[in-house]
């Protein structure tokens, strides 16, 4: 697929979860498997990414996502688990997580050379990315300046 194609196929995605979300507020139904931006939802714990299109549904669901590039070996991965979860459970940002072993094409589309990366998204758009382990304060900064 060539890169016009991908952003016309990111498009029409995007368009489709529009007009669902306007369908759900004026009938008024609440929440999805995703959040529901409507009302501000956001999930209280990381999303795991299951695929190329869940990873687009979840970036222009939510207004700010918390990529979280990562690999089940990864010592510093492990270390920032309880970060990402309790950021995913306080914070206004939604969390998602995409395993790079999994999702290779992914994760290189992201950037991720390294793990950790951490990419953040603003109005489907990415706008930080950071490697290696950070802390909390640091996360949190990144989502603010991009808030």
């Amino acid at each position: 697929m060539s890169d016009s194609e991908e952003l016309d196929e990111l498009e029409r995605i995007r368009q489709q979860k529009r007009e669902e979300l306007k369908e759900q507020r004026d009938s008024g139904e609440t929440g999805s498997a995703a959040g529901n931006t409507e009302t501000g939802e956001t999930p209280n714990s990381p999303i795991e990414i299951e695929d190329q299109s869940h990873f687009q549904e979840v970036t222009s669901t939510h207004n700010l996502v918390l990529v979280d590039c990562y690999a089940d070996w990864c010592g510093p991965c492990q270390m920032m688990e309880p970060t990402i979860e309790s950021l995913a459970a306080e914070s206004d940002a939604a969390v998602a997580k995409v395993d790079v072993d999994r999702h290779q094409r992914l994760a290189q589309q992201l950037g991720a050379q390294g793990v950790p990366t951490l990419v953040v998204f603003a109005d489907g758009e990415p706008v930080e990315r950071v490697v290696g382990a950070q802390d909390r304060t640091t996360l949190e900064q990144l989502l603010q300046r991009a808030a």
